[in-house]
C-alpha cells in the first residue's frame, strides 16, 4: 500500500519526538541542556545532552554545543527517539461491546475512559488489547504497528463507534474510504454558548507550540494537516448547545480543537477549557449547578454516534448509530430541567 496509508490520519512517526520551542522574549540566559530538560516531557539531562553531541538540537537551524546559553526568541528544534520500550501487544481478557461482526469487521462502542491503542503511559488496558486477546492475528498495515485492526481511532475520553478491520483485504479497502472521506462520521457535543446557525470549521490543524498536548488551528499548511468539520445545531439549552458533528476529515482532537477555536470549547473538556463556567449568571446556585454537571460527566461531552461505511465485501453501505451513554444523558436532562425553569437572559 502507497499513499493509503495516509488515511490513518497519524499524527507524527512513533520512533521520534519532533519538537518546535521559540524562546520567550523575557527569558534569561540559561543552558540550553538545562532548559530543555524543563521543556521536554519525561527527557533527563544525559537524554538531551546524547541528542545535542549528535547534533539533534538546532538552534536558529544550527548545531549548538551543551554549554550554549539560550536567548530570547531563539528557535529550537529538537528530534529525540522516544523512549524504547516492549511494542508487542498484550492480550488482556476486557469486555467489549460489540455492535456488530461478521468475518471482515467489526463496530465496536467504546466506553469513555477506555484508550484505544498502546502508547506513552498507557501500554495495557486499551481497546487493543482487548481486540487481541478476543480475535487471532488482526491486520495491521506501514506506520501502524501496535495497533492491530485499526482503521481509525477516538479519545480515550470519547464514547461512541469505532470500526475494527478483522483481515487484510477489509483493512485496505477501509483504508482508502477513509483516506477518500467516504466514511460517515458524525458526533454528538455539548459546547459552551449559544451558537446561532449551523456552519463548518476548517483550518490546519497541529500541535500547539505552548503546549504538545493540545492542537491548535493554523492558516499556515507548513503547521499542521487540513482539517474540516461541519455541524449542525440540534438543541440550544440557554448557555449550551448540543450540536452534531461530521468529519470531513479525522485529526487528531479534531472536533475539540475546532469548537474551542470558534470559541465554543466541548463542555467539561480540560484540555481545551470547557471545564470552568464560560457562560451563564454569577449566582451561586447556577455555579452549583454547573459543578454537579460536571461531576456527572467529568469529561469531554462528545459522544461518536454515528458510522456508515461500504462493506468491504458485500460493497453495500451499512450504518451504525450508538445511544448517548448515561454521563451524557444525564448531563442533558439537568440542563433541559434548568432551561425550562429559567428564563433566557436579554
Amino acid at each position: 500500500m502507497n499513499q493509503d496509508v495516509e488515511a490513518y490520519d497519524q499524527e507524527e512517526q512513533d520512533l521520534y519526538e519532533h519538537l518546535r520551542i521559540v524562546v520567550d522574549k523575557g527569558q534569561s540566559l540559561l543552558r540550553i541542556d538545562k532548559f530543555l530538560m524543563h521543556r521536554v516531557e519525561n527527557a533527563s539531562r544525559n537524554r538531551i545532552q546524547t541528542a545535542i553531541d549528535a547534533e539533534n538540537v538546532l538552534v536558529n537551524e544550527k548545531a549548538v554545543k551543551p554549554s550554549y546559553k539560550v536567548k530570547p526568541l531563539d528557535v529550537i528544534s529538537v528530534v529525540l527517539p522516544h523512549p524504547p520500550r516492549d511494542t508487542e501487544v498484550y492480550p488482556e481478557n476486557i469486555q467489549i461491546n460489540i455492535v456488530y461482526e461478521d468475518d471482515d469487521v467489526l463496530v465496536v462502542n467504546k466506553d469513555a475512559g477506555m484508550v484505544v491503542h498502546p502508547g506513552y503511559n498507557n501500554y495495557t488496558g486499551t481497546l487493543v488489547n482487548a481486540l487481541v486477546y478476543h480475535f487471532q492475528q488482526l491486520p495491521t498495515l506501514p506506520g501502524n504497528d501496535g495497533r492491530p485492526g485499526l482503521v481509525h481511532r477516538i479519545d480515550k475520553d470519547t464514547s461512541g463507534l469505532l470500526l475494527i478491520s478483522k483481515n487484510e483485504r477489509s483493512m485496505n479497502y477501509l483504508a482508502k474510504q477513509f483516506f477518500d472521506h467516504t466514511i460517515t462520521r458524525k458526533y454528538l457535543a455539548l459546547v459552551w454558548g449559544d451558537i446561532e446557525q449551523d456552519g463548518t470549521v476548517t483550518g490546519y490543524i497541529g500541535r500547539s507550540v505552548a503546549d504538545r498536548r493540545v492542537m491548535s488551528i493554523y492558516d499556515d499548511e507548513e503547521k499542521g494537516k487540513w482539517s474540516v468539520t461541519h455541524y449542525k445545531v440540534l438543541e440550544r439549552l440557554n448557555y449550551v448547545t448540543l450540536i452534531e458533528c461530521q468529519l470531513e476529515t479525522g485529526r487528531t482532537h479534531q472536533i475539540r480543537a475546532h469548537m474551542r477555536h470558534i470559541g465554543h470549547p466541548l463542555f467539561s473538556d480540560a484540555t481545551y477549557g470547557g471545564d470552568k463556567i464560560l457562560k451563564g449568571t454569577v449566582f451561586s446556585k447556577y455555579r452549583q449547578f454547573v459543578e454537579n454537571c460536571f461531576e456527572i460527566m467529568p469529561r469531554q461531552a462528545l459522544h461518536a454516534q454515528t458510522l456508515g461505511f461500504v462493506h468491504p465485501s458485500t460493497k453495500k453501505y451499512i450504518h451504525f448509530e450508538a445511544p448517548l451513554p448515561a454521563d451524557f444523558e444525564g448531563v442533558l436532562a439537568k440542563w433541559r430541567k434548568y432551561t425550562s425553569a429559567t428564563p433566557t437572559e436579554s
